[in-house]
């Protein structure tokens, strides 16, 4: 193998998602992850190899994101629920 820049495949097969024993991408579609969560996974498992801290703040975001969309989501089924006994 040389060492071309032009080894790296970054669109079908990046080295910052190909670090282990599989893919990212077929990670997240494995566990049936939503946006939110593809998002958070994709971020943490580059950051070492791609953008640094700038990554985790990114997931951060999403995580963020993901934990305000859980708790409407709770309340929701909360209000609902209690809408549905009068």
């Amino acid at each position: 193998m040389s060492d071309s820049p032009f080894d790296d495949d970054v669109i079908n097969k990046p080295t910052h998602y190909n670090q282990g024993n599989i893919e990212v991408s077929d990670f997240i579609i494995d566990q049936n992850m939503n946006f939110l969560e593809g998002n958070i996974i994709k971020y943490v498992s580059r950051y070492k190899t791609k953008n640094g801290i700038e990554d985790l703040k990114k997931a951060r975001w999403y995580l963020n994101k993901l934990i305000t969309e859980v708790n409407e989501n709770e309340w929701n089924k909360i209000w609902w629920r209690d809408k549905t006994n009068f």
